[in-house]
């Protein structure tokens, strides 16, 4: 414990020691050093005076030229090459035909799917036909006499529905000479009696047959059929003759009814939703009950299915065949020709490529702190090692907000556009200049004059000083405007003419003072004690 305490008080004593030295050899020095500074300050600085100039703020940038647009041309089919009507440098048009390709084997496959689509659509339109006989309607007019189902009922295709029947309206069907029946006509009235009850009922011919029918005893006949109101009696059971002027039948005819149908079921289903009940009176065409059928709705679908299926393949073997005619993409100039005709063509290898030269274009990629600077519309200057001494004008299209971030820097793409090309060609090196902004005779001075926080430092007039700067000089608030970092805009402090001092050398003090170097303390090292 002694041995540190003695040395550590040993370190002290040294520290002091150093310090007195440094006092009597230093303090001599800086006295010495300041009076030398105060006699060179004008040999730090230059004059340079405020004066008018033109100033351009611009970003530049250096980027590869491409083509509007380019295309290489592959195909995913293989075959002989029947032709290629162009050459490497001519220019064709979009979709026009490069490549015509051997496509025989096509022709048949296309057949047979359009074929296919056919049977499909034919059978989704017979499923779908099959909908409306799900809906049972009658079909004449008048009263249902039989009708026996109930909401669940299954029926199947063919069962009898319903009975409807007409009874307002009898007919009945005669035999007239054959002569006779020629001097008839539909329409005409006759007169018909029921032999029952010698009740005379005045009818219309409806119908007359051309068929001749031979009665016993060789009476050659026609068969006329006659409609008659019925009054309310009359049925089929009852038996009358007629009489069309002094014309009369050979023979008489029972009645039936002029409507009557037996309604059956063209479908299979079960019976949903019933309409009407025996007894009703129903016109023609009116719905009479409505069957549900899940097998028929399966049935549509599955037809539907495969009609998709069948226009799918046919779509297919079409795009097959577009591909044996392979179309120029774009509008351009052709770069590469890698086939000819009678050469056989591999799937996925490269056939040709085109370059749209209507324009070229470049990117630039533009630091974070600048972007917002770029518009679209801004022109931009091109020149190019390849092609001296001539300047081309671009123009800014697009500014990409898809930024990529490098080293902790952001850049962002920048699109730009050159219409007169000129000598210029896809794959040369240009430099580009984007104008900011840019002012014609504005006051200006060097932009290494202005210090921070916007002052320069100019001379003190007679009986003037500053404490905060050099000996005759004094520090003037300026306001600055833009700068292309050689020169900077003075827009108030200054006036035309006006001298400032730029800093020409900078004196280093060959001696510090009570700093140590950094890092390092002169009492820290070990001292052997004897």
């Amino acid at each position: 414990m002694k041995s540190f305490l003695k040395n550590k008080k040993t370190k002290r004593l040294i520290g002091i020691g150093v310090i007195a030295v440094l006092l009597i050899v230093g303090i001599p020095y800086l006295v010495s050093n300041i009076g030398q500074r105060r006699e060179s300050t004008e040999e730090l600085y230059t004059m340079v005076a405020a004066e008018n100039r033109d100033i351009t703020v611009s970003l530049s940038g250096a980027g590869t030229l491409k083509p509007a647009d380019s295309y290489v041309v592959t195909t995913l089919t293989s075959g002989d090459v029947i032709s290629a009507p162009f050459e490497e440098g001519d220019v064709v048009e979009k979709d026009a035909i490069l490549f015509e390709i051997d496509s025989s084997n096509v022709g048949s496959n296309i057949e047979t799917a359009e074929i296919s689509l056919a049977e499909s659509q034919r059978n989704y339109n017979r499923k779908l036909e099959n909908i409306d006989d799900l809906t049972v309607r009658s079909d004449v007019a008048g009263t249902i006499v039989t009708f026996d189902l109930k909401v669940g009922d299954t029926v199947q295709m063919g069962q009898t529905i319903a009975a409807v029947r007409n009874s307002s309206v009898m007919t009945i069907t005669l035999p007239f000479g054959s002569e006779d029946a020629k001097s008839l006509a539909k329409g005409q009235s006759v007169l018909v009696t029921v032999t029952d009850t010698y009740e005379t009922l005045e009818g219309k011919i409806s119908e007359i047959s051309t068929v001749n029918e031979v009665l016993p005893g060789g009476m050659i006949t026609n068969k006329v059929t006659i409609d008659v109101i019925n009054p309310g009696g009359l049925r089929p059971d009852h038996v009358a003759t007629a009489m069309a002027g002094s014309i009369a039948s050979f023979d008489s005819g029972n009645f039936a009814y002029k409507d009557e149908s037996v309604i059956s079921s063209k479908t299979s289903g079960d019976v949903k939703e019933i309409r009407v009940k025996e007894g009703d009176i129903v016109a023609d065409g009116e719905v009479l009950l409505i069957l549900d059928s899940t097998m028929l709705m399966d049935e549509i679908q599955i037809a539907k299915n495969n009609l998709r299926r069948a226009q799918i393949s046919l779509d297919s073997q079409y795009d097959a065949l577009e591909n044996y005619m392979i179309l120029s993409p774009i509008g351009g100039t052709v770069i590469e020709k890698n086939y000819k005709a009678g050469d056989k063509l591999e799937a996925g290898k490269a056939l040709t490529t085109i370059f749209d030269l209507s324009h070229l274009t470049m990117t630039l990629y533009i630091d974070e702190l600048d972007i917002k600077k770029i518009n679209v519309g801004q022109p931009v200057s091109i020149t190019a090692e390849a092609v001296e001494d001539k300047t081309f004008i671009g123009e800014v299209t697009k500014v990409n907000i898809n930024g990529i971030t490098s080293g902790g820097t952001t850049t962002y793409p920048v699109t730009i556009q050159i219409d007169q090309t000129d000598e210029l060609l896809p794959g040369m090196n240009v430099d580009a200049k984007i104008v900011i902004e840019s002012k014609t005779a504005v006051l200006a001075i060097p932009a290494e004059a202005v210090l921070r926080g916007d002052r320069v430092l100019v001379k003190t007039l007679p009986g003037e000083s500053a404490a905060d700067a050099p000996e005759g000089y004094k520090f003037l608030d300026v306001k600055t405007g833009i700068s292309d970092l050689n020169y900077i805009e003075i827009t108030e402090g200054l006036s035309l003419g006006d001298e400032v001092a730029i800093e020409k050398r900078v004196a280093k003090d060959s001696f510090t003072f009570g700093r140590p170097p950094q890092g390092e303390d002169p009492f820290d090292e070990e001292v052997e004690q004897p």
